[in-house]
């Protein structure tokens, strides 16, 4: 599978890197921090609002746009697609569970039973953005999380995650089921988590592939693990370790 470097010289305001460029497709990493796109509750800069002024090259008046074909939580970092063209976020967007493998890591609060599994159930979002499981059908949509261990500390777990479907907070909602929250997330059960001054969601988006939309290539790309992670775990061999 073809992967792609990230070019150094692409780096964005408010930490964001571009990982690939072309006619269909805008590939970024997304740091911690940073929105996805604008919400109603949230005024701050988006990555969306700073693509799209960067594929107009600063021409307000410019016909050109960005879609968005999936988003990360504000504060989860990594890989982050947008489109150029409606027809081609349409294209990814009709077989993105499917065809797209979505991996993450993630440092949950104390040890797993097991050294992997998977967690199943139907997620629905209540009147106060909170999402959670529910035992009825008609109210949720079933969600499947994979996960497995890569390593322990005496207090915390480094996982390698998959997403099986991809619903709004689904990670985190699922390692809180197990009893597991991710470190960092105060919504869903998990303490505060900071390292050298900086709090953050200890949640990244690792590695995404899938097929072009134009011509239906395999891509592939992978955002370095940040500092942070290692702060909190030890060294991660074979693999790359980026900035907090």
């Amino acid at each position: 599978m073809r992967k792609h470097p990230r070019p150094g010289d692409k780096h964005l305001p408010h930490g964001l890197t571009i990982l690939y460029d072309d006619r269909d497709l805008l590939v970024v990493d997304k740091p911690s921090g940073l929105l996805s796109v604008r919400t109603p509750l949230d005024p701050s800069p988006t990555a969306h609002e700073i693509l799209e002024d960067f594929v107009r090259k600063g021409q307000a008046k410019s016909r050109k746009r960005l879609f968005v074909v999936h988003r990360l939580d504000k504060y989860t970092s990594g890989v982050l697609i947008f489109a150029k063209s409606e027809e081609a976020k349409e294209r990814l967007q009709a077989k993105w569970n499917e065809e797209t493998s979505k991996t993450y890591l993630a440092v949950v609060h104390g040890h797993m039973n097991e050294p992997s599994g998977t967690v199943s159930s139907y997620l629905v979002e209540n009147a106060q953005q909170i999402v959670h499981s529910t035992k009825d059908k008609a109210k949720g949509k079933l969600s499947h999380t994979a996960w497995r261990v890569l390593r322990e500390t005496p207090n915390v777990s480094l996982l390698e995650v998959n997403l099986l479907t991809g619903r709004k907070n689904q990670i985190r909602v699922h390692m809180a089921d197990l009893g597991h929250p991710v470190m960092g997330d105060r919504k869903y059960g998990g303490r505060e988590c900071s390292v050298k001054g900086r709090n953050r969601l200890a949640l990244h988006a690792w590695k995404i592939a899938f097929r072009h939309p134009h011509d239906g290539r395999p891509m592939a790309f992978t955002s370095p693990i940040p500092a942070f992670f290692t702060h909190l775990v030890g060294a991660i061999p074979e693999v790359g370790i980026d900035s907090p």
